[in-house]
């Protein structure tokens, strides 16, 4: 018996060291990345031979970076509201509607995750065509709409059925109109699923190059199509520099989000302890 828990202690030990290999390896271009931004050379060359910070200025001061950014920016906010606004009454209707095709419809929310992106994209694009807006904002929310909804109903609907429902009707007894129990208890107790989904919804929007690609036009496009573009012309450190931002931006959301649901904890009890 003895034998066998050193065997077992050794295994963790193995599987804590492999862990972290794993971990390291995935990270290491992220880490290349973030070292080739800040290199002295015109060009994407490692190891860097000096560190500056001149290619984060031509980031941020060179006009047709700069607007990539901020229509990033807007295009992910707008993706957002409304994956929230659609979301949260699509997981009602999918956790406690009570009609005919009610799983169909849970199951279509999820295709986009399924579907190729190529192919979607090709639909979008036609559809954009047909109704005049291709290359416009509007066509860019709406299909990234498309990749950040199913995340959004995901999450809010994990988290509206993991919500013991009796607790809404009691505050119906207690005198609350079921408008006030929503509004008043459902809501505040599925909120953590809710910035969850809407957090994923704006990191799907931030980062989404194929359907932008589609969308795109020479006066609108987001961050990652111009870094695209730019990948075909130049290997300037400023692309680099845009991924630098890119992962900075989502570590700071996520890093946000855990510390926001840390402080909602509610405290240790006694009897917890």
């Amino acid at each position: 018996m003895l034998l066998d828990l050193k065997a077992m202690g050794r295994f963790r030990y193995v599987l804590y060291g492999s862990n972290i290999l794993v971990g390291l390896f995935l990270l290491l271009p992220i880490v290349f990345i973030i070292l080739l931004s800040f290199g002295s050379s015109p060009w994407l060359a490692f190891p860097p031979p000096d560190w500056t910070l001149r290619w984060y200025e031509k980031l941020f001061s060179e006009p047709s970076w700069f607007e990539a950014i901020v229509n990033s920016f807007k295009i992910g906010i707008a993706v957002t509201i409304m994956s929230v606004l659609l979301g949260v009454p699509a997981s009602f209707a999918v956790v406690r509607g009570r009609f005919p095709g009610r799983d169909a419809l849970a199951a279509l929310f999820t295709t986009p995750l399924i579907v190729p992106l190529i192919i979607i994209g090709i639909g979008l694009y036609g559809a954009s065509l047909r109704y005049g807006l291709s290359g416009t904002f509007t066509a860019f929310a709406f299909s990234h709409l498309v990749l950040a909804l199913p995340f959004s109903v995901i999450c809010t609907t994990n988290a509206l059925r993991s919500f013991d429902e009796n607790i809404e009707k009691a505050a119906i007894v207690c005198g609350a109109t079921r408008a006030q129990a929503l509004w008043r208890v459902t809501l505040p107790a599925i909120m953590p699923g809710i910035g969850a989904g809407a957090l994923f919804s704006f990191l799907i929007s931030w980062d989404e190059v194929v359907l932008a690609i589609f969308m795109s036009s020479p006066s609108l496009q987001t961050l990652p199509v111009k870094m695209w573009s730019a990948l075909r012309l130049d290997l300037s450190p400023v692309i680099a520099a845009a991924a630098a931002l890119m992962v900075a931006l989502t570590i700071v959301l996520l890093l946000a989000a855990a510390m926001i649901q840390w402080f909602r904890r509610p405290p240790a009890t006694s009897a917890d302890q």
